[in-house]
């Protein structure tokens, strides 16, 4: 079956225009100018990618993005008018997967919308094969108050099962399987969000900040996801 698309943008030409060219991709694709039945489209035909602009009538897509990540995983490709950072940061902080600056070429597009479907492809197919081979023969890694379960793709603080985001899950489990090695932000991008991914180290940064939230005791002293000045971070077990 086709991978739906569902495209959010009030600019009615550029709609078309992305439209036309990712059904010639072979993708099925569904359109809206508005935020509201953004809302309402996306829940409604689950759609495999969802490409939406920052701009947009009533509900804009920072909130809408920050909706849909309440209710569903599935990637998001924001657009901004301007190749401002403050818009990538805001997109990044409510849950989009990568943002492109207008105006783009529909050939970067495509690249970008291939390479987060093919991340996501590659996410399934570890769930159906029962996760990635580690170490452990219960396919778990474990520090302290943390475990992460790669069976289950299910992350345990203390105890309590912690609802962690894809990437963050993804981000943690890389962690923690390279623990006391110091990684730069240019590894991490590219065994975490994937060599194509078309982003800075400002993305890893975010996503760091999170999971500090989740795990550590004092997110502004970290003890376990650690600075290295120069370098990138180090994960301790």
């Amino acid at each position: 079956m086709a991978e739906k698309i569902l495209v959010v943008d009030d600019e009615i030409s550029l709609q078309e225009t992305l439209a036309y060219n990712l059904r010639k991709q072979g993708y099925e694709v569904s359109t809206t100018g508005n935020g509201e039945e953004a809302l309402e489209l996306a829940r409604e035909i689950n759609p495999n990618l969802i490409i939406l602009d920052v701009m947009l009538p009533g509900l804009d897509g920072f909130e809408i993005c920050r909706i849909l990540r309440q209710e569903m995983s599935t990637p998001v490709l924001m657009l901004t008018a301007r190749d401002d950072e403050i818009d990538r940061v805001v997109g990044l902080e409510v849950g989009a997967d990568d943002y492109l600056a207008k105006p783009f070429s529909m050939r970067e597009l495509i690249a970008r919308v291939k390479a987060m479907l093919r991340r996501v492809r590659l996410i399934r197919e570890e769930i159906d094969q029962g996760g990635e081979a580690t170490p452990t023969k219960s396919e778990s890694l474990e520090f302290d108050n943390l475990r992460i379960d790669m069976t289950r793709r299910e992350i345990t603080v203390d105890d309590e099962v912690t609802p962690f985001k894809p990437k963050e899950y993804e981000l943690l489990t890389f962690f923690g399987k390279h623990q006391g090695q110091v990684l730069s932000r240019e590894f991490i991008l590219e065994r975490v969000w994937g060599w194509d991914f078309i982003g800075d180290s400002r993305t890893v940064d975010v996503h760091v900040r999170w999971l500090r939230e989740k795990i550590e005791k004092d997110p502004a002293n970290p003890r376990r996801i650690i600075t290295v000045r120069g370098a990138g971070y180090r994960f301790e077990g």
